[in-house]
């Protein structure tokens, strides 16, 4: 078994099964694909011949810790090439089984490939962690800040009649909460914003 360009090879016979992913590194929930190329050997290292229509008496299945997936394999213009678009959705280790028959040999290999990277790998700028416990602090103090402007809003309503001179206390006092609730709402969103920027 060799590895050259992040792509695994292992060899059963005179056969070469080379297999990776299309775009490296791959990462999660970027759409990306399986390549596998089925080659035999020549005479002198490096030459090699690509097999056509392998994947007619052979299957591949992805596998993920205790997950698999059969792949509809397609067959890619060059000679021995052969691919299957997937949507990685978690990070980590991933392999390839593949099994059958090519050209009348028994096939049945497992060939682990390059790991599924989380996205923070190509983010730019970088997003610190620091940030987001921040934003969450900063919402922890803008809540509690509103709860107690609404608990002595409704203390001071409590002493006062609901009627006042012809004007309903209930309506000013609902109008005077939904205030105080965007004004909150407001004060939170520009905490976050000025967090996000720093």
């Amino acid at each position: 078994m060799s590895s050259a360009n992040a792509h695994t090879t292992v060899y059963v016979d005179q056969y070469e099964i080379e297999a990776g992913w299309g775009e490296e590194p791959p990462v999660v929930n970027l759409p990306n694909k399986v390549v596998v190329e089925v080659a035999i050997s020549g005479d002198k290292e490096g030459l090699r011949t690509g097999v056509t229509n392998a994947f007619k008496t052979m299957t591949a299945t992805l596998i993920s810790g205790g997950a698999e997936k059969t792949l509809d394999i397609n067959s890619d213009p060059r000679p021995g090439h052969y691919y299957s678009k997937i949507l990685p959705t978690k990070t980590g280790s991933m392999s390839l089984k593949i099994q059958g028959e090519l050209n009348g040999l028994p096939i049945d290999v497992v060939i682990p490939i390059e790991d599924i990277e989380s996205q923070s790998i190509i983010a730019f700028p970088p997003v610190s962690g620091s940030s987001s416990a921040g934003e969450i602090g900063a919402v922890k103090n803008a809540l509690s800040s509103l709860q107690k402007d609404v608990s002595n809003l409704k203390s001071n309503v409590g002493e006062v009649s609901l009627t006042a001179g012809g004007i309903d206390i209930q309506n000013a006092y609902n109008f005077g909460v939904f205030g105080l609730c965007l004004g909150a709402a407001g004060v939170i969103l520009a905490v976050i914003a000025m967090i996000r920027r720093k």
